[in-house]
């Protein structure tokens, strides 16, 4: 006769395998479409990668794009007011087909994105943002539209950004979905194709492919390990508790887990020592040192038995409700020449054509300044917000999207110059999903509600 906890045990596993085959099922039955689809249009061989860069706090996108001709700057300076940034210093850029009358430049630390809008191997998306459907100003008034839940919180937005599903309870993150999907082109994957040198991050939470955490200097080792001395004894010691045969259900998994991420660890640093070094020089930043890791890991695609990858970099710093000018400078600074760097470091790879880099952010600032802090100016959380995306199929040397009107209460100011977006994170993670591989069938998979907005390609992508 089975005890009451015998039943309980059963009944817990059985709910638990049952849950994990339908997760499974779910995620074989859109790996087969997807290998169908792919088999159809003559299966790729290439490589591809995408990279997620978040900016951490909301960027300021009103002072990364400004309007420099002399009708559309006095009203730019006028709005701004002291956050307005000299109409001299800006760096000018001339679009290939975006034309709404205004020309513009770019932040004068932005020299290096200058540079590479200029040679074609960058664009912007203008005012694009969480939505949950599209909306305008008259149906935002009148609360006649579902609107994204917390609207102009940091950890909802970023979280809405990264899942791409603002009006459902989170779960999963539109690249661990899209990673779910593609990972069926890796054929033999050694690690993750999922990424992160920023830590945990909700963008890339899958189903069926977990995010592989490393840090700038290479995969994250357990401290005090080794193979010599004291931290051998403890390393086989160690090794030989994970190697017991538990018969809990959540010991045998945690020790099963933990295995696997000593073994990846090593193999993965294993393969680093022995790939080719860059000789392109990246900035001694946090950024820099991410981008540049993110690069090794591309050089070393081929040993991990990749040919897909997902990667997740991260800028903090962003929220400036004070102290805005001094600081957005440095932090544009560093983005500008770790951008560049990482260019350079696919060019040398001849990867250029086969990687892709984009920004994320909470979401842009507000037009107006929020007065002085102890003398210093900032702003305040605003919606839709302009992004940077980078690599050779990238359509550069143009703007994607809308530029809002600039003026506080213009067609999409919500109040204080918060711009309604134009254009939504699906949209903007259709075109990047599409050009990654995903079949126009599996975009809804990915994408749950791209079905709502008018376009799943915005054209930046060749």
């Amino acid at each position: 006769m089975n005890s009451p906890s015998d039943l309980s045990r059963r009944r817990f596993i059985g709910r638990a395998c049952a849950a994990v085959g339908a997760t499974g099922m779910l995620s074989a039955l859109a790996q087969l479409r997807m290998i169908g689809a792919l088999a159809a249009d003559s299966s790729p061989a290439d490589y591809k990668a995408l990279v997620c860069l978040f900016l951490y706090g909301g960027n300021d996108s009103n002072n990364l794009l400004v309007p420099v001709d002399n009708t559309s700057y006095p009203l730019y300076a006028a709005d701004r007011t002291v956050l307005a940034l000299p109409q001299a210093t800006l760096l000018p850029i001339a679009p290939k087909a975006y034309s709404d009358g205004r020309s513009w430049g770019l932040h004068p630390s932005l020299v290096e994105v200058q540079q590479l809008f200029g040679q074609g191997s960058l664009a912007l998306l203008a005012n694009t943002g969480t939505l949950v459907q599209p909306v305008t100003l008259a149906q935002y008034n009148a609360g006649t539209v579902a609107l994204p839940p917390q609207l102009f919180s940091h950890a909802n937005q970023q979280v809405q950004w990264q899942s791409s599903v603002p009006d459902q309870p989170y779960s999963t993150g539109w690249g661990g979905r899209l990673a779910d999907i593609v990972n069926a082109l890796n054929a033999n994957p050694k690690i993750s194709m999922s990424v992160s040198v920023a830590g945990q991050n909700s963008f890339q939470v899958g189903n069926t492919v977990s995010q592989f955490a490393v840090n700038p200097t290479g995969a994250v080792v357990l401290q005090g390990t080794g193979t010599s001395g004291i931290a051998g004894v403890r390393t086989t010691a160690q090794q030989n508790i994970l190697n017991l045969q538990e018969q809990n259900l959540f010991e045998a998994a945690f020790a099963g887990t933990t295995s696997g991420a000593i073994t990846d660890s090593q193999l993965l640093n294993t393969i680093l020592a022995a790939s080719p070094k860059l000789t392109t020089v990246f900035p001694s930043t946090s950024i820099g040192s991410q981008m540049q890791m993110v690069a090794r890991m591309i050089g070393a695609a081929p040993q991990l038995g990749l040919t897909r990858q997902v990667f997740f970099a991260s800028l903090g710093g962003f929220d400036l409700h004070s102290d805005q000018l001094a600081a957005h400078a440095s932090l544009f600074t560093q983005l500008s020449q770790a951008l560049s760097a990482f260019s350079a470091a696919t060019t040398e790879l001849g990867l250029q054509n086969q990687v892709t880099t984009f920004t994320a952010s909470d979401f842009s600032r507000t037009f107006n300044t929020n007065g002085t802090n102890n003398g210093t100016a900032g702003s305040d959380h605003g919606w839709g917000s302009h992004h940077l995306i980078m690599g050779g199929a990238v359509k550069g040397g143009d703007i994607y999207g809308q530029v809002p009107l600039l003026e506080l209460g213009g067609p999409q100011d919500t109040g204080r110059g918060r711009w309604i977006p134009t254009t939504s994170v699906d949209e903007y993670a259709a075109t990047l999903a599409t050009w990654f591989g995903v079949s126009a069938s599996n975009l809804p998979v990915v994408l749950p509600n791209i079905g709502r907005f008018a376009t799943a390609n915005l054209g930046f992508m060749g």
